[in-house]
């Protein structure tokens, strides 16, 4: 063993900072909080400024976002199907929700085409990639987009 080959794992796994409990640890009593003040009190993660306009107030909010109307997806990778449906079966947003790779059954489903697919499906969902569809027409099956 040379000593680059000892050095390299120093330091490694540093040890977390044990926070407020006691003298010898180096952050004991007040925690590295100070004394009084808004910061030394807990729940002082909010933006209080002290009586002044927040920061976040102090300019204009102008032009257009598209937050709103942003579509949520819930994702499916063509190995989950794979793994977990039977030859010719039928997927769609219920199945999904059954076996829990989707969280309801309301949720709008992205079908993606990470992994392999080697048996028939008919899947249904409200958005493909285009690898995926491509998989799953490859494969025998067929990718239908629900309305």
């Amino acid at each position: 063993m040379m000593i680059h080959e000892v050095t390299e794992k120093v330091g490694a796994h540093k040890r977390r900072k044990r926070i407020g409990r006691g003298p010898g640890s180096g952050k004991g009593k007040t925690a590295g909080r100070g004394h009084k003040g808004f910061g030394s009190r807990s729940g002082n993660s909010n933006p209080h400024e002290g009586g002044r306009i927040p920061f976040f107030k102090r300019f204009p909010k102008v032009g257009f976002t598209n937050a709103y109307f942003k579509k949520h997806f819930e994702i499916v990778n063509l190995q989950d199907l794979d793994a977990r449906f039977d030859d010719g079966a039928t997927v769609d947003a219920d199945a999904l929700a059954k076996l829990g790779l989707i969280r309801s059954a309301k949720s709008d489903v992205k079908v993606l085409g990470s992994g392999e697919l080697s048996k028939k499906l008919t899947v249904t969902a409200a958005a493909f990639s285009g690898s995926a569809k491509e998989k799953i027409e490859k494969a025998g099956g067929s990718a239908a987009v629900a309305e």
